[in-house]
């Protein structure tokens, strides 16, 4: 654990943007490992130190800097991976905009894409030799895609690097476009800026109490604000490494997750409630053998409803491990909040609260026991952090609601997007 006044960079830095914080990392400690990324889940396929990181991201930000791109929004399609990450800050030491998307599946339709690209306005777009090559094959049918200007990050012109100059951003910068899923719509764009950024991972380590001497293991998509931001983001911020995984390695196998922890002794890490409730059904007693989870700080989960027996199962299971419940960190964010929105003031074991189904109906918190038949358990996703403001409104009359009460969340502060 860490002290909550204990600042993650020195007394006399403070960094305004995130080209400002990678900069200010290389200056410092360049050749620690910032990222590392095990392909399968099992082995080590790739590894980055914050010099090498700076030194391909200046390359791809010369690059577009040469192309006029500066105040464009830029498309990046990659798989899971280190490329994703350098071309991210890529687009941000260019003073790019850029828009992360879940890259399309071979010889399937592209509709999503196709709706980003409209939406964000998209002037260029960023890929592997792969996925360009697939994505050429439906010029004609996706024109909008046509239309952009492609790079290919996989070839830059050699020593560009050193042409690269300061983009002149600042807090107020849009640093890039966070898609909501758009599971039940057309995707919709979140304008995160560099100010939010900070201001949100800021929060972020002193909600979660991070070590700075830590390290992160995470699964989690990089397109996605969860993956990007608390997986990606937030261990740089506090000079920690990451190490990393596609997401389908995780699904097709959950003890990796679990076993990358163990090897590579990860403080944080972090998902969804089903990923936990996957690791309870699917680890094997035998594979559970060659765990070891005692090195574990903070286990954030958020993103879906966070229940009760979820996080009982989990801790029960895996307890033999290693594992203390009290690592557990439920929290509450959205992407037009940066990310995190509401959390603990650091991991503890979970705070429940019974209440009456049918009171909840009636926007009514009523206190129950466990064995009511109309009985409901919530698990406390914490309160506001730092200079952000929670209150609960009832939403016609725009009045705060007192204690008891059931109404909208509105949040403010300076990790609220634009």
């Amino acid at each position: 654990m860490v002290d909550a006044d204990k600042p993650v960079v020195d007394a006399d830095h403070s960094p305004a943007t995130l080209v400002d914080l990678l900069r200010w990392r290389v200056n410092t400690s360049p050749e620690k490992l910032a990222y590392a990324f095990l392909e399968d889940g099992e082995t080590e396929t790739a590894r980055v130190t914050y010099a090498e990181l700076d030194r391909q991201a200046r390359a791809t930000a010369a690059w577009l800097q040469g192309l006029g791109a500066a105040g464009e929004r830029a498309l990046l399609l990659y798989p899971p991976g280190l490329d994703f990450i350098a071309n991210y800050f890529g687009c941000l030491y260019a003073g790019v905009v850029a828009v992360p998307a879940y890259p399309p599946r071979l010889n399937r339709p592209v509709p999503r894409i196709q709706a980003i690209v409209e939406d964000s306005e998209a002037a260029f777009a960023l890929t592997t030799t792969a996925i360009l090559e697939d994505i050429e094959q439906r010029f004609e049918q996706a024109p909008e895609l046509q239309a952009l200007r492609w790079l290919n990050t996989e070839a830059p012109p050699s020593g560009i690097e050193e042409t690269w100059q300061e983009p002149g951003i600042g807090p107020d910068t849009l640093a890039f476009l966070q898609y909501t899923s758009g599971s039940t719509s057309t995707p919709k764009g979140v304008q995160v800026s560099h100010g939010n950024l900070i201001s949100n991972l800021a929060m972020i380590q002193f909600g979660m109490r991070i070590d700075p001497t830590g390290s992160g293991v995470f699964w989690l998509p990089s397109y996605h604000d969860m993956g990007l931001i608390g997986g990606i983001l937030e261990p740089m911020y506090i000079n920690g490494p990451s190490v990393v995984m596609p997401p389908a390695a995780f699904l097709q196998r959950p003890a990796r997750w679990l076993q990358m922890i163990s090897d590579y002794r990860g403080t944080i890490t972090g998902a969804p409630n089903f990923a936990y409730d996957l690791c309870v059904d699917r680890v094997t007693e035998e594979q559970k053998e060659t765990l070891d989870l005692s090195c574990l700080e903070t286990v954030f989960t958020g993103a879906e409803p966070i229940r009760r027996e979820t996080l009982e199962r989990f801790a029960e299971a895996f307890e033999p491990c290693g594992f203390r419940r009290s690592a557990f960190y439920p929290c509450y964010g959205l992407a037009e909040g940066t990310l995190l929105v509401a959390g603990g003031h650091g991991a503890a074991e979970p705070r429940y609260l019974t209440v009456k189904r049918s009171g909840l109906r009636a926007n009514r918190a009523v206190l129950t026991s466990e064995d009511d038949e109309d009985a409901q358990t919530l698990v406390s996703c914490g309160s506001s952090l730092l200079d952000e403001r929670l209150a609960i409104v009832e939403p016609e009359s725009h009045a705060e609601l007192p204690d008891g009460q059931v109404g909208e969340i509105w949040v403010s502060g300076p990790n609220v997007a634009k």
